[in-house]
């Protein structure tokens, strides 16, 4: 029988956070079983946890929130896949503000940070949730469709019309080896004309370069050149597989995805709960 899983140490990263630009420190700690991913605010007062799970969000622009009380923490997808992907099923993610560092912008540091840490076996079974029937949504221009499965597939499509290089296709199998081979060095990007108004609303100060892509005028401009030559529908698999696990649980099923976020993301984790309530 599998087992849950938790950190075997835990670990520190700090850097500058995407939408506040503030410099953000994330330590990763050992979890009991049957506990799943709690968020912990350590710079607020009681330090409020907040328990990630589909039905403690609270935003999807731009980004994953959760809240639970007067504690929050914004965009934690990143995170969220690399504890997915390494099959980390308990974790306390103590953070000191309201977002985690966007490092290069990609989930590979925070999959390379919990692999430092090591993996233990706790005395529990593992969690896996797979839908009974087909779910489909649709959301503004977004479709995404799941059916059982006894893996975990992604097909996912991508097309922005900033350029013939964004209309992009990619299918994986998601296993450990492949999310980090394939999948977590994968960075985030924003579309030029999109960047004034997100500014406008607050978000992307910590944005650059170094830690995402830009779609302008027919060109993906970024500081070290692609990844991938499809990096940008890698990384909105990356999304999915961080969003998926706000169901607390390690999935099966096959998603076929066309222009996803996270919207749909979310909705569709939580549809998928609904089937067992």
């Amino acid at each position: 029988m599998e087992k849950q899983h938790t950190t075997q140490k835990s670990a520190y990263v700090s850097g500058i956070a995407l939408h506040t630009g503030a410099r953000a420190g994330l330590r990763i700690l050992p979890g009991e079983a049957n506990t799943g991913i709690i968020f912990r605010r350590i710079d607020m007062p009681d330090q409020p946890e907040i328990p990630a799970l589909a039905q403690n969000v609270t935003d999807v622009r731009r980004g994953t929130t959760i809240a639970c009380g007067k504690g929050f923490v914004v965009t934690v997808e990143h995170v969220m896949a690399a504890f997915h992907a390494a099959q980390i099923d308990n974790a306390v993610v103590e953070m000191d503000g309201p977002e985690p560092p966007i490092l290069d912008g990609s989930a590979l540091p925070y999959y390379e940070m919990i692999i430092e840490a090591g993996k233990t076996e706790l005395d529990a079974p593992a969690r896996y949730i797979a839908p009974k029937t087909p779910i489909f949504l649709e959301f503004r221009g977004t479709k995404m469709v799941i059916f059982p499965c006894e893996e975990f597939k992604i097909d996912c499509i991508t097309s922005f019309g900033e350029t013939i290089l964004d209309t992009q296709y990619y299918e994986q199998t998601i296993t450990e080896e492949n999310f980090a081979r394939e999948l977590a060095p994968a960075r985030t990007f924003v579309q030029f004309r999109d960047l004034k108004q997100l500014l406008a609303m607050g978000l992307v100060k910590g944005g650059s370069l170094d830690n995402a892509a830009i779609l302008h005028e027919g060109a993906i401009i970024c500081k070290e050149g692609l990844r991938y030559p499809n990096e940008i529908v890698r990384h909105k698999m990356l999304d999915i597989v961080g969003d998926m696990f706000l169901t607390g649980c390690r999935l099966k099923g096959h998603i076929i995805a066309v222009k996803p976020g996270h919207p749909t993301n979310v909705q569709l984790a939580g549809a998928i709960l609904k089937q067992y309530c």
